[in-house]
């Protein structure tokens, strides 16, 4: 959750006690639906808003365009038909942006809906050859109505809600810091809407109040700070809206709680809480982007410590595929968004690349960034491109994409980028165990060996969609092998039982050894380590697992209570020569089925053989997860029974 109500009636009562009858007086596709009271007090206009004209046909010239600026194309030709759905109606729904352009729930006290009256004011308030929306008065009119409804949605003590009308929602609360304060600049640079602007100003000052005091510990909890991009944000927007209208007081606050997030959000083995756990995906995508904010705002870079820590960390949680694809993440110990991987050069429609500016003073955040020569590539060919600019469907207006832009961007060059991912861990060195520990009792393992690198989490799972256990085996030359699945029993590496459970889904508490489990040298620093024993046990105690890393691959030893299989998600090419131990061949995106003692699956040199030691029949099952632009890697499925005992060795050669 993302979120803390205060003490409020039941959400249904809340619900039924609504509009339906404004909602029919509207005459919008509200008409007859019930629901709460969302905005507090009356519109400050009246009467039928003019509707926005559409381009003409033709436009956008894509050629228009500033290679930077490309990205407000979609947005332009879809601008007309979101800032008509703004209701013009003569009720307390008077603002609100229908349509489900941004966010769910798509209904009217859902505050993060209105974060796009910053794409309508970036457009209005804007000069550009091709933006001739520019002091539009109809545009102008659904801003200031849509910024009345935003404001009329703020509670007295200065938060918004999102999910439910009565709630003080920490995420929808901070980024009306960020789209307020930035659409508050714009309104000023073109001087319009002063008496709007003297509102957002208030409401600014409201909600920094609210957010910034060190009491709401439900953005500021005393062990750790949850869901870090959110109060990142807060801190972001505050920081924007304090360099508009300095307030000592405000300022003071805003100081301390970015020490505090630095100090209370970072777990000690590198990430940013997401919401207890690891999330490679919101660290990277997300709350990067509010780091360099809050650098813009204060005039200095004061989190560069927490970003150099997070680049450490990224660095072992993702591996770079050799043919150059991109990278592969640590997807089975995602606690929120899994990022399975992430391509070498990636479309300019996203709004991770504002992280870039930091790989300029941090070089191991460049893998994960596209490089200078493939973005230029990359904006060329969308500028000489003869197809209409396409409008962008309701759900992916994204703001942020457009409010990033103006921060910059510093994309690496092709040899700062191969330089940065040959110094990434599993590729600068052939040897090491690096175990990185939260005070939660969450192991995060990273083993390298000269065949081979593994991911692994153990401890107490953050929360329901982390898979413990082995998430990811990868070979310096081959690339990816196996690569599990977050937030499913049928997608990740584990012990699976009859009634589909697994290991990966219980909390697995790991002893570690200096060699075999069997021969019981139990040791708590893994660093100095040879052979890597591991040994587990599941929450009820049905699976118990051990593990032996050695220098040629792994080997697990699993006990059941019960029959169980050994589930492994392979990534295969379908240039891959995958053959059961009697040599015959499975096919790559096929179902198969086959008596076997093992399977050799070989790519180029390389070759991994996993083997079971006992014939039965095991199945190979293609799934629809694919892998970068080109999808030629696909995950299969290959499940291997063996009774309530079994040992199943993963040796590389080659």
């Amino acid at each position: 959750m993302s979120t803390f109500p205060l003490a409020h009636p039941p959400r249904r009562a809340v619900l039924l006690g609504g509009l339906a009858t404004i909602g029919a007086a509207a005459g919008s596709a509200l008409a007859g639906i019930p629901f709460a009271l969302p905005a507090h007090g009356a519109p400050s206009s009246v009467g039928p808003l003019a509707p926005v004209p559409p381009l003409e046909a033709g436009r956008p010239d894509r050629s228009a365009f500033e290679p930077a600026e490309q990205r407000f194309a979609t947005f332009l030709v879809t601008l007309a038909d979101i800032a008509n759905d703004v209701d013009d109606s003569d009720t307390q729904l008077r603002g609100f942006i229908r349509g489900g352009w941004w966010r769910s729930p798509a209904e009217p006290f859902n505050a993060r809906i209105s974060e796009l009256v910053y794409v309508l004011a970036w457009f209005v308030t804007t000069e550009r050859t091709w933006n001739p929306y520019r002091g539009d008065p109809a545009l102008l009119a659904r801003l200031d109505a849509s910024l009345d409804y935003y404001l009329r949605l703020q509670h007295d003590d200065g938060s918004w809600p999102e999910y439910e009308p009565q709630e003080r929602s920490r995420a929808a609360t901070a980024f009306a810091l960020g789209y307020l304060s930035k659409t508050l600049e714009h309104l000023r640079s073109a001087d319009l809407l002063p008496q709007r602007r003297a509102s957002i100003t208030a409401a600014l000052h409201a909600a920094m109040t609210w957010f910034l005091d060190p009491a709401n510990t439900g953005i500021w909890q005393p062990e750790r700070v949850e869901f870090v991009n959110q109060p990142m944000a807060g801190l972001a927007g505050s920081a924007k809206a304090l360099a508009l209208d300095p307030d000592p007081r405000l300022s003071e606050l805003l100081s301390d709680r970015v020490t505090y997030l630095a100090d209370h959000g970072q777990s000690p083995a590198g990430f940013l809480y997401e919401p207890r756990g690891m999330d490679i995906a919101y660290n990277l995508n997300v709350t990067l982007s509010e780091v360099i904010e809050i650098h813009e705002a204060l005039g200095y870079p004061v989190l560069l410590p927490l970003v150099r820590r997070l680049a450490d960390w990224l660095g072992y949680a993702n591996v770079p595929e050799p043919d150059g694809s991109g990278l592969v993440s640590f997807a089975s110990g995602a606690a929120r968004t899994p990022m399975y991987f992430l391509d070498d050069a990636t479309t300019d429609f996203q709004q991770r690349d504002l992280g870039s500016v930091l790989s300029e003073r941090v070089p191991a955040l460049r893998p994960f960034y596209t490089t200078a020569q493939d973005r230029d590539r990359i904006r060329a060919d969308w500028a000489a491109a003869d197809e209409p600019v396409p409008a962008l469907v309701p759900g992916a207006v994204n703001p942020r994409i457009p409010a990033n832009i103006g921060y910059g961007e510093h994309y690496p060059s092709r040899r700062a980028k191969d330089l940065a991912l040959a110094q990434m861990p599993p590729v600068r060195r052939r040897r090491f165990t690096e175990l990185r520990t939260d005070p939660q009792e969450q192991y995060y393992l990273f083993v390298r060996r000269p065949s081979h690198y593994v991911q692994a989490f153990f401890g107490t799972r953050p929360n329901e969609v982390v898979r413990a256990g082995f998430g990811l085996l990868w070979h310096p030359r081959g690339g990816v092998f196996v690569h599990g699945g977050q937030s499913s029993n049928t997608e990740c590496w584990a012990s699976v039982l009859p009634n589909g459970g697994t290991d990966g889904a219980s909390n697995l508490a790991p002893t570690f050894y200096d060699g075999p489990v069997a021969d019981g040298h139990v040791v708590t620093d893994v660093s100095d380590v040879g052979d890597l024993g591991i040994a587990w046990t599941t929450t009820g105690g049905n699976i118990s697992g051990a593990a032996l890393l050695t220098d040629d691959g792994l080997v697990r030893e699993i006990t059941a209570t019960m029959d169980a299989v050994e589930q492994i998600p392979l990534v295969l090419m379908a240039s891959d020569d995958l053959r059961w131990s009697d040599g015959t061949r499975a096919e790559y995106g096929t179902a198969a089925t086959a008596v076997a003692t093992s399977a050799t699956l070989t790519r180029g040199e390389v070759s991994l053989v996993i083997d079971w030691g006992t014939a039965v029949e095991v199945s190979l099952t293609p799934t629809q997860r694919t892998y970068f632009a080109d999808g030629r890697r696909r995950a299969h499925m290959l499940r291997v029974p063996h009774g309530t005992a079994g040992r199943i060795a993963y040796t590389f050669a080659g």
